[in-house]
C-alpha cells in the first residue's frame, strides 16, 4: 500500500500543478451552485403560489431540489470525468517515461490503483463543493439527510466506474486529447443507452439500458440502495481496472 500511496500522490501534485484541477473545480462549483440555485429559486416559487391558492400540502426539498441536483451531477460529470484520467498513463507515454514505469519493481496492480485512486480523490473534491451548496438546505431547512448520503454514494460509485474505464483508455494512447475524446464517447455512449426501453421494450432493449451507467443512479438519487446497482458499479471498476492491468501487461512485454 506504500507504493499506491506515493503514486496516489504524485498524481494528486500533478492535478493541482497543471490547469486541469482548478478549471474542473471552478466549473463543478459554477455549475453546482447554479442547479442548486435554479432549484431552490423554483422551489420556493412554487411554495408561495402553493400558499396564496390556499394549498396546505407540504413540498418536499428531498424530491424537488435534491433529487434534480443530482442527477444534473451525476450527467455532467460523466462528461467532464475523461479529463481527470486522460493523462493517467498516456502522459507517460507522451514523456517516455512509459517503459522505466512499467519495468520498475513496482507491481502494476500498485501503479493502476494508485493512478486511478488519485483521480477518485479528485473527484471526491469535487463532490465535497456540490454537498458545501447542500449545507445551506439544511441551515434554512429540514431535508431528510440519508437520501441525500445514498446520493453521493451513488455519484462516487458512478465516477469511480467512469474513472475505471477512462484509465484503461489512457493506456491506449500518448496523446491526452484523444484519451479524453474517447473517454467522452463512452460516457455519452453509455448515457444514452438508458433511452433504450423509451421506444423498445424487447429483452435487447433491456440489456442496453442495464449496461448504461445512469439508469443505476437513479435509485441512490432517490434514496434507495439497491444491491443490484452497487454490484454493477463495483463490476464495472473491476472490469476498467482489469483491462488497464491487461493493457499495462502488455506494455511490460513490449518494454
Amino acid at each position: 500500500m506504500r507504493n499506491v500511496w506515493t503514486i496516489c500522490r504524485r498524481e494528486l501534485y500533478s492535478y493541482f500543478v497543471s490547469p486541469i484541477a482548478w478549471v474542473l473545480l471552478t466549473v463543478f462549483a459554477f455549475l453546482g451552485g447554479y442547479f442548486t440555485y435554479a432549484a431552490s429559486a423554483f422551489f420556493v416559487k412554487d411554495s408561495l403560489q402553493s400558499q396564496m391558492m390556499g394549498q396546505s400540502m407540504p413540498m418536499n426539498l428531498n424530491d424537488r431540489i435534491i433529487v434534480p441536483v443530482l442527477s444534473n451531477v451525476a450527467v455532467i460529470a460523466l462528461f467532464l470525468l475523461p479529463l481527470l484520467a486522460m493523462r493517467l498513463f498516456a502522459e507517460e507515454k507522451r514523456q517516455g517515461t512509459i517503459e522505466l514505469l512499467v519495468t520498475s519493481p513496482v507491481h502494476d496492480l500498485e501503479i493502476i490503483l494508485g493512478k486511478w485512486l488519485s483521480a477518485v480523490l479528485m473527484y471526491g473534491a469535487l463532490l465535497l463543493l456540490i454537498l458545501a451548496d447542500f449545507s445551506f438546505l439544511f441551515v434554512y431547512g429540514n431535508p431528510d439527510w440519508k437520501p441525500v448520503a445514498l446520493g453521493f454514494v451513488g455519484l462516487f460509485l458512478q465516477g469511480a466506474s467512469i474513472l475505471a474505464l477512462c484509465t484503461f483508455i489512457s493506456t491506449l494512447t500518448k496523446n491526452q486529447i484523444v484519451a479524453a475524446a474517447i473517454g467522452f464517447a463512452l460516457a455519452l455512449i453509455l448515457f444514452v443507452l438508458s433511452w433504450a426501453t423509451a421506444f423498445d421494450s424487447s429483452g435487447v432493449a433491456q440489456v442496453l439500458s442495464y449496461i448504461s451507467i445512469v439508469s443505476h443512479f437513479d435509485s441512490f438519487s432517490r434514496g434507495v440502495l439497491d444491491s443490484k446497482d452497487f454490484i454493477f458499479y463495483l463490476s464495472m471498476i473491476f472490469f476498467g481496472l482489469f483491462l488497464t492491468a491487461r493493457s499495462l501487461e502488455s506494455m511490460r512485454w513490449r518494454a
